[in-house]
């Protein structure tokens, strides 16, 4: 027995045929949609003048890993003058090692 399996887009707009599938990002959120070429060159046109001023980004993956380790480094002195800030305020700090994000964030609100 033979079988034949066949895909045909229909435009997400117009309710025609579509002939291929866009996809888009914007504010965080990929889409895809399936747009007729008129529509397909419609969407491309629009887009064309805010593409062109853009820069691009970084894939999805490398901005999910965060600013990464050296990126959230406090210096010495820093960490000296987080450390007393958070004592006299009786926030509980150890003398040394990493001083927990919420001392930080407590401490750079408050600067």
């Amino acid at each position: 027995m033979a079988r034949q399996i066949q895909e045909i887009l229909i435009d997400d707009l117009d309710g025609g045929e579509a002939v291929e599938t866009v996809a888009f990002a914007i504010d965080g959120s990929s889409y895809e949609i399936d747009l007729s070429d008129l529509n397909a060159k419609k969407l491309r046109e629009a887009l064309t003048p805010f593409v062109q001023h853009a820069r691009r980004a970084a894939p999805a993956s490398a901005r999910r890993r965060g600013r990464g380790p050296s990126a959230r480094a406090i210096s010495r002195g820093k960490s000296s003058e987080i450390r007393q800030w958070a004592k006299s305020h009786g926030l509980p700090v150890s003398e040394r090692g990493r001083i927990a994000a919420n001392v930080v964030e407590q401490y750079e609100a408050s600067h």
